[in-house]
C-alpha cells in the first residue's frame, strides 16, 4: 500500500547525522569511545482504501522513522592497525509498549554488532552482525525510499549475522570487497529444511573525482523460515537459490547535487513459485538544501 509522509519531526540531542554528530565520550591513550542516535517520528496518511477488495483505513498516525542508538570503538594497535566495534540497537519511537502483549520490547532491533581490524596497508577485516557488504557499495546510493518499498537490495541481504567480510585498500580508485555468511544446522533434528550452507557476495568500487562505479553479485539463497507446522516449513521471499548481480554509477556534480544510475538482475527459479526473476533499472538524483538534508 502506497502511503504519503505528511511531516516529519526529528529530535536528536546527539545530532541530526548518526556519523558526523556523535559524540565522544573516551579518547585516551587511543582508545576511543563515540556514541549517537536519533529520535525520528512522522506522521504517515493516504493511500489506497481499499487492499484486495477489502477496505481498509488510510487516517493519519504518527509512525516511527528509524530512531536509534549506537556506539562505535576503536583501539590503535599501532600506526597501521586499528581495532574497531560498532553496535546499534534500533526502538519505535512511536509507541509506549507494555509488558504483556508488547508493540515493542525496549529496542526492537540489533542492527548492528560487528568487531574486526582495519589496516591502510592491509585492507579491512570484521565479523558480526552488519549490513551487506554488497548493499553499502553497490545499492546504497539508492536507499532513499526504503520505507516505500523503492529499493534495490537492502541493508539485510544475506547479512546480519553470522557473517565476515573483507575489504581491500584502495589502489589507484579501486577497491574490492568479499563476504560470506553462515547458515547453520546446529541445533536442528534431523530432516530439518533449513540447510547448512555458507553463501557469498562480494564485487569491486571505482572511484575517481566526482564519479564513483560499482558492481557485485550476492549468492541468493532462498533461506528456510519458522512456520505453521515446523519449525522451518515456509521459504523467505527474498531468496530463491539464484545469483542476484547489480551495478550503480553516481556522480557528484557539486557539494549539494548528485545523480545516479542503477541496475540489477536475478534469474527466474521456477521452485520457488512465479515472478520471483526479475530486471530492476533505477534514476535518482538528489539535492541537498543544508545539512540537515
Amino acid at each position: 500500500m502506497k502511503k504519503t509522509l505528511l511531516a516529519t519531526a526529528i529530535v536528536s540531542a546527539l545530532g541530526a547525522s548518526a556519523v558526523a554528530q556523535a559524540a565522544t565520550v573516551y579518547d585516551q591513550d587511543g582508545t576511543r569511545v563515540d556514541i549517537y542516535g536519533r529520535i525520528a517520528m512522522a506522521i504517515e496518511s493516504g493511500g489506497t482504501e481499499y487492499d484486495g477488495g477489502v477496505y481498509e483505513d488510510n487516517g493519519a498516525e504518527f509512525v516511527d522513522a528509524s530512531s536509534r542508538l549506537g556506539l562505535r570503538l576503536q583501539h590503535m594497535v599501532s600506526s597501521d592497525l586499528t581495532a574497531f566495534g560498532h553496535l546499534e540497537w534500533r526502538f519505535r519511537a512511536d509507541e509506549a509498549g507494555n509488558r504483556n502483549g508488547n508493540d515493542f520490547d525496549a529496542f526492537s532491533e540489533t542492527r548492528q554488532a560487528y568487531m574486526g581490524l582495519r589496516s591502510n596497508t592491509w585492507g579491512t577485516l570484521q565479523a558480526g552482525n552488519f549490513d551487506s557488504f554488497y548493499f553499502q557499495a553497490v545499492t546504497k546510493p539508492f536507499d532513499n525510499y526504503v520505507t516505500e518499498g523503492f529499493e534495490f537490495s537492502g541493508h539485510a541481504s544475506q547479512s546480519r549475522g553470522d557473517s565476515i567480510g573483507y575489504i581491500t585498500p584502495k589502489l589507484n580508485g579501486f577497491q574490492a570487497f568479499l563476504q560470506a555468511k553462515h547458515y547453520t544446522e546446529r541445533g536442528e533434528g534431523e530432516g530439518s529444511q533449513r540447510d547448512e550452507e555458507i553463501v557469498a557476495q562480494g564485487g569491486v568500487v571505482y572511484e575517481t573525482g566526482g564519479l564513483r562505479l560499482a558492481a557485485g553479485f550476492i549468492d541468493d539463497k532462498a533461506v528456510a523460515v519458522r512456520g505453521a507446522t515446523s519449525r522451518f516449513d515456509t521459504v523467505s521471499g527474498t531468496g530463491n537459490d539464484e545469483v542476484r548481480y547489480g551495478a550503480s554509477a553516481e556522480y557528484q556534480f557539486t557539494p549539494e547535487f548528485s545523480a545516479r544510475l542503477g541496475y540489477e538482475t536475478r534469474d527466474q527459479n521456477d521452485d520457488y513459485g512465479d515472478n520471483n526473476g526479475w530486471d530492476r533499472a533505477g534514476l535518482g538524483m538528489t539535492y541537498a538544501v543544508n545539512e540537515w538534508t
